[in-house]
């Protein structure tokens, strides 16, 4: 479950109110290297509606107009609004035209990461030279190393100010947080936060230099989270451990800390920032990535669901056009049959009269008309249902059937390799090699010019599958380069073997032509001791 981020109310008075008090409430941590107020402005103009901007900033001047009366208005009206008034305006303008550009307050990805990284810079410049030119106006010119001095510390506070405070009021108003995700932050900022700030007081009370590594030693836990948490958790661990190290410091009395120590603190949080949104980035990725695995693994499910519906559609059509077949092979053999042997015995009942007539020679042709019309329909009814693959099975359909007399008519020497046993295979399957086997001889009569075809089958069992491979060869001419159009040939071969589920591959190693057919069968394996 998500939880809701909070929203800022659409009213200026009510913004400038809250803004004030916050204002008010970090204006009394302000150190030399520690400009928190700055920070809390650039975040308040980034996320506010540009509407609501006079109400701010003109919150925060009546705020700083009376603390400087309270302390007794050391430069004049003249000198507050020429100190404090440039600063805000200039502030302004620069988001407002950055904002123009399409900055976004948004740390979502490395480079939305660096954009606003590099606007803080440009403005932070830009303010600190706006000061640099009021100092030297307002005040009488000192030495160039004080000046300097000022200045680089105006810079490393206003721009740690910023790397502080922003992210922190984008993860309250920008973000949505995940229950278990902060459940999570909450937990860990227990078990590793709260030990190291007692680690940090712990070595912040010996003497030289264990000071300064406890500062370094702080910022691990910044690491920590975010690899763990991602910006989110490196911006909450960086305020944390800055205040730790702050009120450490003041608990203990120590001195005032150096520049190094702060530039240290904010690379380190500039680094832990980046490395926080990466993180962010690497993890979303995983999981789009994680979420297009699943859609494309149930997308190759539903693929695998439409191959096995089309296979089960061509599967059924083979067994249609076979079962029309076996039904036209019946209906011929039945009908046309009986009525060329009806007309075979009318002839020879008639024979003795067309003798004694002087019509002998016209027995003689209508017979030999009838048996060439009954070996075309022998021929005929074998194109259609092979009645030797019903007759003796698979084994000796092909080592002894139609396809040897067609193969030894042509010249062809016939070579054959079976092994395996035949009731393995469901019906359809058996069918489908008698077919292709009778195909390519039948292709290498008319087309190879070859001397020998040779089949190969080898049927066996593997992981509780019947498996058929069955290897066509002749050494003939080979395929043209371009197969002509029409006829079912060898696409009608890849259909028929395709339709079964199997793999049909044409192989160009040798001379003539080489295929190996690889068919596996739906048959549920019989007992074995039924096949013995």
């Amino acid at each position: 479950m998500r939880l809701k981020s909070l929203h800022l109310p659409d009213s200026g008075p009510l913004l400038a109110i809250g803004y004030v008090l916050l204002w008010l409430l970090l204006w009394m941590t302000v150190q030399p290297y520690w400009m928190l107020p700055y920070g809390l402005r650039f975040g308040a103009l980034l996320l506010t509606p540009v509407r609501h901007w006079g109400w701010l900033l003109g919150a925060e001047l009546a705020a700083t107009a009376g603390i400087a009366l309270v302390q007794g208005m050391p430069l004049g009206w003249n000198g507050f609004f020429l100190a404090e008034l440039p600063e805000p305006l200039v502030m302004a303008v620069g988001l407002w035209l950055l904002r123009r550009l399409n900055l976004h307050a948004s740390l979502n990805s490395p480079q939305e990461v660096t954009r606003l990284l590099l606007s803080v810079v440009l403005i932070v410049i830009a303010t600190t030279a706006v000061d640099a030119a009021l100092l030297d106006l307002i005040h009488e010119p000192g030495s160039p190393e004080l000046i300097i001095s000022i200045l680089g510390e105006e810079l490393l506070s206003h721009y740690l100010g910023i790397l502080l405070i922003v992210p922190l009021m984008i993860l309250l108003l920008r973000t949505r947080f995940d229950r278990r995700a902060l459940a999570s932050l909450s937990m860990d900022g227990l078990l590793v936060m709260f030990p190291s700030m007692m680690i940090l007081l712990v070595l912040s009370e010996q003497a030289s230099p264990q000071p300064q590594f406890a500062r370094v030693l702080s910022l691990a836990p910044v690491l920590f989270f975010a690899f763990r948490h991602g910006w989110r958790g490196a911006s909450m661990a960086m305020i944390i451990s800055s205040f730790g190290m702050n009120l450490v410091e003041q608990h203990l009395g120590h001195a005032p800390s150096t520049a190094a120590a702060y530039l240290f603190l904010a690379v380190a949080g500039t680094g832990a920032i980046m490395l926080g949104s990466a993180t962010d980035a690497l993890r979303r990725s995983s999981t789009r990535v994680a979420e297009q695995n699943v859609y494309l693994g149930a997308v190759n499910r539903r693929l695998d669901q439409l191959a096995q519906q089309l296979r089960s559609a061509a599967r059924g059509n083979l067994q249609a056009d076979e079962n029309q077949r076996r039904h036209l092979a019946a209906e011929l053999h039945d009908e046309l049959g009986q009525n060329i042997t009806a007309i075979q015995t009318h002839v020879k009942l008639a024979q003795t009269r067309l003798h004694d007539a002087g019509m002998q020679d016209i027995s003689t042709s209508i017979n030999t008309i009838l048996a060439h019309m009954r070996r075309a329909l022998h021929r005929l009814l074998d194109d259609l249902r092979p009645a030797v693959l019903d007759e003796f099975g698979l084994i000796r359909a092909l080592d002894e059937g139609p396809i040897r007399d067609l193969l030894n008519a042509a010249g062809i020497t016939y070579f054959t390799e079976l092994h395996g046993d035949p009731r393995l295979l469901d019906d359809d399957t058996r069918t489908a090699i008698y077919r292709l086997t009778q195909e390519s001889a039948t292709n290498a009569v008319k087309h190879a010019q070859a001397s020998e075809f040779r089949v190969r089958l080898r049927i066996g069992e593997r992981q509780g599958m019947a498996l058929a491979l069955l290897d066509l060869r002749d050494n003939g001419t080979g395929l043209p380069h371009r197969i002509p159009r029409g006829g079912r040939g060898l696409q009608g071969m890849r259909d028929r073997v395709t339709s079964l589920g199997g793999q049909f591959r044409l192989r160009a190693d040798h001379a003539g032509v080489h295929l190996r057919i690889l068919l596996r069968s739906n048959n549920s394996l019989p007992d074995p001791q039924r096949l013995n």
